[in-house]
């Protein structure tokens, strides 16, 4: 039976392409939409291409379109899957999960299964990473759902913003806020609650000091938990990225994973460069 069962993610988990194409994943790309056109998240633009546009124009994001969804779904079938485990971004934080949601229930080919991951970024990829391992392993799927939700529950991610202004200028944040944070050099380190929505855990003044935060708080969380994993994203940032992981490697030092990764062009509209993520995904202990 899990043989049969495929997974579609949308390109705001940013898992890695490497993993997507070892285990056959389905990617449904967000969409980034400028005056002049609109793009694929991943398929024909870059994060790179995007920071390198900010200063002219901050684009919008939209949700994967009905076509591509659809198209995903027919190779799925073309493929002799039957079974669909569709695991996205927060559904508090996009309307993706409940657009593909929406559009499997009125697919009817293949039976679906919906996981909301509460997070974003890797830390809603690595769920996804998860389920794969556990379908290559042989898993049954009640048992896979059933892990997944404890391993959703458990995980954290924590990240550090080199600016507040694009979170403020796409509605995420106040002007006020941003602009407070900015004159004082504020930076907070930024979670996803239980209800997978941004959440500030810590105000610290400077980058650096935030970053420091954001590690010891991503240290203390793995010291919870018997198995995990970590990841390191970043935006146009790899040399911190590097730094960070190291760091961690350091501090807890016996994670099944560490996977360093950058930031889907669809969330860098929101954060702008120099972002680092770091996630702590708990791991079922069998």
């Amino acid at each position: 039976m899990n043989q049969k069962t495929a997974i579609l993610v949308d390109s705001g988990t940013d898992v890695p392409p490497e993993f997507v194409k070892e285990h056959n994943l389905f990617v449904a790309p967000l969409k980034i939409i400028y005056k002049d056109g609109e793009f694929e998240d991943r398929l024909d633009i870059t994060p790179q291409e995007i920071y390198n546009r900010l200063e002219t124009e901050i684009p919008t994001t939209s949700l994967p379109s009905t076509e591509r969804v659809i198209s995903l779904f027919d190779r799925m079938v073309e493929q002799g899957y039957d079974t669909v485990l569709i695991i996205t971004i927060s559904s508090g934080l996009s309307g993706t999960h409940n657009m593909i949601r929406m559009l499997a229930e009125q697919y009817g080919k293949l039976a679906y299964h919906m996981v909301d991951t509460k997070n974003i970024g890797i830390g809603a990829g690595q769920q996804a990473m998860l389920a794969a391992e556990l379908i290559a392993n042989g898993e049954e799927l009640d048992s896979i759902l059933s892990k997944l939700d404890t391993s959703i529950r458990q995980s954290r991610i924590f990240f550090c913003l080199d600016t507040l202004e694009y979170l403020a200028k796409g509605g995420r944040i106040g002007k006020v806020s941003a602009l407070l944070g900015s004159l004082l050099k504020m930076r907070p380190v930024i979670t996803c609650n239980p209800e997978g929505i941004y959440e500030t855990v810590a105000k610290v003044r400077g980058s650096a000091q935030a970053l420091s935060k954001a590690i010891s708080l991503a240290a203390a969380e793995a010291g919870k938990h018997l198995r995990y994993s970590i990841a390191v994203a970043h935006g146009s940032a790899v040399e911190e990225a590097n730094r960070v992981m190291e760091e961690l490697k350091r501090l807890v030092p016996k994670g099944v994973n560490y996977i360093r990764t950058d930031i889907s062009p669809a969330l860098s509209v929101h954060t702008g460069p120099g972002i680092i993520g770091i996630t702590v995904q708990a791991l079922p202990s069998t």
